[in-house]
C-alpha cells in the first residue's frame, strides 16, 4: 500500500464557501465538494467525455457534470442508481489546523461502464443502389389546421419528379411533424462538449432529430432544403435544424471527420416578402461550411416584393406557375447528376485539415 501523499488544497475557510469547485493537487485536478460540514474530492474529469466536473453542479450527494448531466457520488466516484459501474477516482481528504488536504496517493480506479453506441455513431458508409434525395421542409404551420405552403408545394413536386423521372430514391421530411429540442449550447461550453452524435440526442431518446441526422450522414446524396422567407430570413424551423447541425461541422475541426461526405445541397426558396439572395447566401454557406457541394445555380426562388401582402395572389402565382415547377424539376435535375459524379468518384477529393480552417489555425498559433 502507498504511503499517504497529503497536498495542501487551501485554507477551510476559502474552499468552504463555495459547494463545488476545481481544485489541483501537485498535477492532479480535483472537483472537491463541500456539504454537510464535510469536503470530498473525486476526480475533475468526467468518465463520459472528459467534462470538468469541479465545474459542474451538486444534486443531493451527486456532483452533476456541467457538460452533459452524468452524475457521479461525491464521496465514493460512483455513478448514480443504474450506473454503478462508471466510477470516477475518489480521493481521501483531512482537515488540519484550518488546512484542506488531499492524498493524491489513495485515489480509486476509474471504471467505465460499457455503453452501447447510438446508432448514428456508426462510420458512414454509402449504401449500394441508387441516387437517394431527402427534401426538408422548413414550413412552420399547425398540423391540425394544415394550409397551402408555397415552398413545400415546389419541394414536392421536384421530390414527385425525382422519383417518377429521374427514378432515384425520395424521402420528404417536414421539420413541424419533428417533436425536437433546441440547441442548448454544449459548444459554448467547450468544443469537446459538443459531441457526435448530438448530445441532446444521446440523452433524450424522445428526440426526433435523429431522423434528419440519419438522412443527412447516412442515406441521402441529395440534400434538398425547402424554406419560406420570414422577415427577410430563412424560417425559424430551418435555424432550429442548422443549430443542431453544429455537432456535425464540429467533428470537421476537432477530429478532421468528414460527415457529409459526397453529399449535394439544393435549396427553393419562396415568400410573399423579399431578400431571396440574403436566404440563399445563408443556407449556401452553412451548407458549404459543413462540406456539401452544389450543382450549377443551386437555387431556385420566388418573391414578389415587399410590398406584396395579398398572400392569397402570391399562393395563386405559384400554384399556377409552370415556370416554377420546371424549376424545381431542373433544380433536382441539376443536384442529382452532381450527385451521380461525386458518388461514381468523377470528382476528386481534396480533404482539407479542420474544414478549411487550417490558415486561421496557423494565425492564431503565430500571434500566441
Amino acid at each position: 500500500m502507498a504511503e499517504p501523499d497529503w497536498v495542501d488544497v487551501g485554507s477551510v475557510d476559502e474552499l468552504r464557501t463555495s459547494s463545488l469547485q476545481q481544485v489541483t493537487a501537485r498535477k492532479t485536478k480535483i472537483a472537491l465538494s463541500y456539504q454537510d460540514d464535510e469536503f470530498c474530492a473525486i476526480s475533475n474529469a468526467c468518465n463520459h467525455v472528459g467534462g470538468p466536473l469541479g465545474e459542474g453542479t451538486l444534486a443531493g450527494e451527486f456532483v452533476v457534470c456541467p457538460w452533459h448531466y452524468w452524475k457521479f457520488h461525491r464521496k465514493t466516484g460512483k455513478g448514480e442508481p443504474g450506473y454503478e459501474e462508471d466510477q470516477v477516482p475518489s480521493f481521501q481528504v483531512k482537515v488540519e489546523n484550518n488546512r484542506v488536504l488531499i492524498d493524491v496517493s489513495s485515489s480509486t480506479k476509474r471504471r467505465q461502464q460499457p455503453h452501447v453506441p447510438h446508432p448514428l455513431a456508426r462510420p458512414p458508409q454509402r449504401e449500394e443502389g441508387q441516387i437517394r434525395v431527402v427534401g426538408i421542409s422548413t414550413t412552420v404551420m399547425d398540423p391540425a389546421h394544415p394550409r397551402y405552403s408555397t415552398s413545400e408545394a415546389l419541394l414536392k413536386h421536384a421530390l414527385a419528379h425525382a422519383q417518377d423521372t429521374l427514378q432515384v430514391d425520395t424521402q420528404c421530411i417536414a421539420l413541424r411533424e419533428l417533436q425536437f429540442r433546441p440547441c442548448e449550447g454544449f459548444y459554448s461550453k467547450s468544443a469537446r462538449a459538443c459531441t457526435w452524435p448530438c448530445s441532446i440526442t444521446q440523452m433524450d431518446p424522445s428526440d426526433q432529430l435523429d431522423r434528419v441526422y440519419e438522412a443527412f450522414v447516412h442515406w441521402a446524396d441529395v440534400i434538398l432544403v425547402a424554406t419560406p422567407i420570414r422577415w427577410g430570413a430563412a424560417s425559424s424551423l430551418y435555424y432550429k435544424m442548422v443549430e443542431r447541425m453544429n455537432c456535425i461541422q464540429n467533428q470537421e475541426t476537432i477530429a478532421n471527420k468528414h460527415l457529409l461526405k459526397n453529399k449535394v445541397a439544393a435549396f427553393l426558396i419562396t415568400g410573399g416578402q423579399d431578400n431571396v439572395q440574403g436566404v440563399a447566401g445563408q443556407l449556401l454557406g452553412f451548407f458549404a461550411e459543413v462540406g456539401c457541394q452544389f450543382p450549377q445555380f443551386p437555387f431556385i426562388a420566388h418573391s414578389r416584393g415587399w410590398s406584396a401582402e395579398d398572400m392569397e395572389n402570391n399562393v395563386r402565382y405559384v400554384q399556377r406557375s409552370k415556370a416554377l415547377r420546371e424549376g424545381a424539376e431542373a433544380l433536382v435535375g441539376r443536384a442529382v447528376d452532381m450527385a451521380r459524379l461525386l458518388v461514381a468518384g468523377h470528382v476528386p477529393e481534396r480533404r482539407l485539415p479542420r474544414g478549411g480552417r487550417k490558415a486561421h489555425e496557423l494565425d492564431v498559433k503565430a500571434q500566441t
